[in-house]
C-alpha cells in the first residue's frame, strides 16, 4: 500500500537491557557512521554519497539482488533466523497436525522438494485451465474471474474489503482498476527507449509462457498479441500513479444496483456471491471509467480471447511455484528484464521468504519468543512518545496556521494510536490445512485463506486492533482510517552496535526520525491531512489554512520534480509527495526530540562528530541503499517512495540545522534558497 514505508535497519543484541541514560565504559569499535562515509565527497554537494559512499564501494550489489545496503544486510540476517525456524519445524516429526510448527515445516518442506515439483510440471494448473476452457458465456466468464480472484490470481480488476473512508466504523466493498501484467499503466504507453524495449520483451515473454503451458508457437504468438492488446486497453482506462493518491476522487460510493446499471453486462451480485458475499447494499468504486471500459471489453473481445487472458494470468500468478522452466522464464522477464537481476537467489532464500510472507503470522509468534530482544516494545514506545510530544510543540508554534485549525490538528495528533512491537492477539489460522504433498497446493491454500479472511470481515464490527504487518517485518505504516501508526518490534534494532546501546543521535535519527516522525507526519501529509481524528474523510481545515498548506506542498512537489536519479528520468513529485512530506517532517521531529537528550544538551562529541553531525549521519544511515539502474527505473515508475538518495538529500536540503552542522553555504547543492525552502510541520 502506498501508506507504507520500507525501513532499512538492523540487528542489535540485548538492546532492551540497557537504558538511554546508562553509563558504560568506552569500548573501541568500528563506528559505522565513520566507516560508511566517503570523505572524498563534499557533503555540501551530495550528502547521500558522503555519508554512505564508503560502504557502497566495499559492497557491490550481488547479481542475485536488486539492491544492496542496510535493508539487504538485515534481510539476510532475518532470513537466516526464519530459515532456522523453518528447518527446525520441518525436522520436527512429532509436531502435532495443525500446529504452527507443523504448518511452517510442511510448507517449507514442500517448497524445497524440487523433485516433486519437477515431476508435477504444469499438472497443478490443469484443473484451473479446464475450468477456464468450460466458459460458455459472460455469466460463466464472470464466475471464473471471481473464482480466480479467490485463489489469488490478480486479473481484470481489483477487489478488497476495508474501512469505509467516510465511515471508518464500517467495512465496505472496494472495486478498483487492475488486470495488468506489468503492474503500472505507464509501461504500456511511455515512449522512452527503455520502456519500449520492456514492452517488446513482455510480448516475447507472453509467447514463451503460453508455449510452456502447451500451446504451439503459432498459437502462442497470436495469444501473446491478444493479451497485450487487452491489457493495453485496460491500461488506457487506468489512472496514473499520482491520480490514485487522491482519496476524494477515488471514493465513488454507490448502491450495488447503480454499479450494475453502469455496467449492465456484469451481474455484480453474482460476482459477489462467488466471493462468498450474499448481502451487499453498496460498493465503493475507485475508478468508474475503468469499469465502463471493462464492460465494453466484455462485448468487444471473444470468449476465446478472455480464456487466453485468464490462462495467462493464472500461470503468471503461480509461475514461481511451478517447475524450473516456467519459474526461470518468469524470472527472466520480471527480475532480469525489468529489474536488472541476473541470477536467482538460492532456493532456500526464496522458500524462506515465501514461507514468511504467507505464514508470517505463525512465524512471528516464534520469532517474538525466541529472537526478539526483550523490552523492545517499551523502548519503541519511549522514543515514539517523545517524538509525539515534540510534534505537539511544533504544531502549537506554527506561524502559518490559525488557532482554529491548530486546535483540530492537536486533537488529531492526541488521538493517534501507536501500535508498537507485536499484536496482543494473533490471527487464527487453525483452519488452514498445509501438507508436504504439493508446494502449489499449499500456495493456493494460503491464497484462499487470506482472501477468505478478508471476506469474513464484511458485516462485522471493525477490528481496530488488527495488525497488517508481522513483528519480523522491517517496515512501518500509518493507517488513516484508524488514525494509527504501526511499528513492528524489529525496528528497534540498529546495525553495527551489536552488544551495545546506540547513542541517542542514532536512536533518534533512525527510529525517531525515519520511523516514528515519518509515520506520524503521514497523518498530516497531502493524503492523511484529509482524514479527521476518527479516520474519516472530513475537511477539518479553514479555507485559508488549506490554501497555505497546499502552497507548501506544491513547493515540495517542485523540488522533487528536479531530482534526476537516472539520466533523463526525473522523480514524479506529485506521486511521491506524501512520502516526501513525511520524510521532511520525520527528520525535523526526530531532531527536535533529540535536542531534549543529555547527549545534545551536553554537546557530546562521539567519533569526532558533534551531536548534530551525528544525528544527520544517522538519518542517512537509515537509507543507505544502492540500487541497480533497471530496478531504480522500475521503482520510479511504480513506487510512491522517492529513491533513497532523494530521501536523504531532499529533506536535509531544507533544514537550517543541517546547514550549520556541515557548514553548507548558500548556493550549494545541499542548501535550498530561502525562497524555495520548505517547512510544513
Amino acid at each position: 500500500m502506498n501508506r507504507f514505508k520500507i525501513l532499512f535497519l538492523s540487528l542489535v543484541v540485548a538492546l532492551a537491557l540497557a537504558s538511554c541514560h546508562r553509563e558504560s565504559p568506552q569500548v573501541a569499535f568500528n563506528d559505522p557512521l565513520l566507516t560508511n562515509r566517503d570523505t572524498t565527497v563534499n557533503p555540501a554537494d551530495d550528502f547521500f554519497r558522503f555519508a554512505n559512499g564508503g560502504w557502497f564501494k566495499n559492497h557491490p550489489i550481488p547479481d542475485s539482488e536488486r539492491s544492496n545496503g542496510i535493508f539487504r544486510t538485515i534481510q539476510d540476517t532475518i532470513n537466516a533466523q526464519i530459515k532456522d525456524i523453518c528447518v527446525k519445524s520441518a525436522a520436527d516429526n512429532q509436531a502435532q497436525k495443525g500446529s504452527n510448527v507443523q504448518k511452517i515445516g510442511a510448507f517449507y518442506a514442500s517448497g524445497m522438494d524440487t523433485i516433486q515439483i519437477e515431476k508435477n510440471g504444469i499438472t497443478p494448473l490443469k484443473a484451473e485451465f479446464a475450468r477456464i476452457e468450460a466458459i460458455k458465456d459472460i455469466p460463466s466468464l464472470l464466475q471464473n474471474i471471481a473464482y480466480l480472484q479467490r485463489i489469488g490470481v490478480d486479473q481484470t480488476f481489483s477487489f478488497y474489503i476495508g474501512q469505509d473512508d467516510k465511515n471508518s466504523s464500517k467495512y465496505a466493498l472496494f472495486f478498483g482498476q487492475g488486470g495488468l501484467g506489468m503492474e503500472n499503466r505507464d509501461y504500456y504507453f511511455n515512449t522512452d527507449p527503455e520502456t519500449v524495449e520492456i514492452r517488446k520483451e513482455y510480448v516475447k515473454h507472453l509467447q514463451a509462457m503460453m508455449q510452456l503451458i502447451g500451446e504451439d508457437s503459432i498459437s502462442a504468438h497470436k495469444q501473446a498479441a491478444t493479451i497485450m492488446k487487452m491489457e493495453t486497453e485496460m491500461a488506457k482506462s487506468s489512472r496514473k500513479l499520482e491520480a490514485l493518491r487522491d482519496p476524494i476522487k477515488n471514493y465513488n460510493k454507490m448502491s450495488l444496483q447503480q454499479f450494475e446499471a453502469s455496467t449492465p453486462k456484469i451481474a455484480w451480485n453474482q460476482v459477489l456471491a462467488e466471493f462468498g458475499i450474499s448481502k451487499a447494499d453498496s460498493v465503493i468504486v475507485g475508478q468508474p471509467e475503468f469499469f465502463k471500459s471493462l464492460h465494453q471489453m466484455l462485448q468487444t473481445y471473444s470468449l476465446n480471447d478472455w480464456k487466453t487472458y485468464l490462462k495467462w494470468h493464472t500461470v503468471n500468478t503461480y509461475a514461481e511455484y511451478l517447475n524450473q522452466d516456467i519459474a526461470s522464464q518468469n524470472f527472466k522477464f520480471y527480475s532480469t528484464v525489468m529489474s536488472g537481476v541476473k541470477v536467482q537467489k538460492p532456493r532456500w532464500k526464496r522458500i524462506v521468504e515465501d514461507t514468511n510472507s504467507r505464514l508470517g503470522e505463525l512465524i512471528g509468534q516464534i520469532y517474538v519468543d525466541q529472537y526478539l530482544p526483550k523490552g523492545s516494545k517499551e523502548k519503541l514506545l519511549e522514543i515514539g512518545n517523545n517524538v509525539k510530544a515534540v510534534y505537539a510543540e511544533r504544531l502549537k508554534n506554527l506561524d502559518w496556521m490559525s488557532d482554529s485549525t491548530k486546535t483540530k490538528a492537536l486533537h488529531k495528533l492526541s488521538k493517534i494510536v501507536m501500535k508498537v512491537g507485536y499484536p496482543d492477539d494473533w490471527k487464527d489460522m487453525s483452519k488452514l490445512d498445509i501438507t508436504r504433498n504439493s508446494y502449489y497446493e499449499n500456495v493456493k491454500a494460503t491464497n484462499i485463506w487470506w482472501f477468505q479472511y478478508n471476506i469474513s470481515k464484511y458485516g462485522k464490527p471493525v477490528d481496530r486492533n488488527e495488525w497488517s504487518m508481522y513483528p519480523q517485518t522491517y517496515n512501518a505504516y500509518y493507517n488513516p482510517s484508524n488514525n494509527e501508526i504501526v511499528v513492528p518490534a524489529c525496528n528497534i534494532l540498529v546495525p553495527g552496535f551489536e552488544g551495545r546501546m546506540p547513542d541517542d543521535a542514532i536512536l533518534y535519527g533512525i527510529i525517531g526520525g525515519s520511523t516514528f516522525g515519518h509515520e506520524i507526519t503521514h497523518g498530516f501529509d497531502d493524503q492523511g491531512s484529509q482524514y479527521d481524528e476518527l479516520g474519516n474523510l472530513n475537511n477539518w481545515w479553514t479555507a485559508s489554512d488549506l490554501t497555505q498548506f497546499r502552497m507548501k506542498t506544491k513547493l515540495i512537489v517542485d523540488q522533487y520534480n528536479l531530482f534526476e536519479p537516472l539520466k533523463g528520468k526525473f522523480v514524479n513529485g506529485d506521486a511521491t509527495q506524501g512520502e516526501n512530506i513525511a520524510d521532511l517532517g520525520g527528520v525535523i521531529m526526530g531532531l527536535e526530540a533529540f535536542k531534549k537528550t543529555a547527549q545534545f544538551k551536553n554537546k557530546t562529541i562521539i567519533s569526532g562528530m558533534t551531536p548534530e553531525q551525528r544525528y544527520f549521519n544517522a538519518y542517512a544511515y537509515a537509507w543507505m541503499v544502492q540500487i541497480k539502474p533497471e530496478s531504480l527505473a522500475q521503482q520510479m515508475m511504480v513506487d510512491v517512495h522517492s529513491p533513497a538518495e532523494c530521501r536523504i538529500n531532499g529533506p536535509l536540503a531544507n533544514i537550517p540545522e543541517f546547514y550549520d552542522a556541515f557548514k553548507i553555504k548558500p548556493g550549494s547543492k545541499m542548501r535550498q534558497a530561502d525562497s524555495l525552502r520548505v517547512e510544513i510541520w
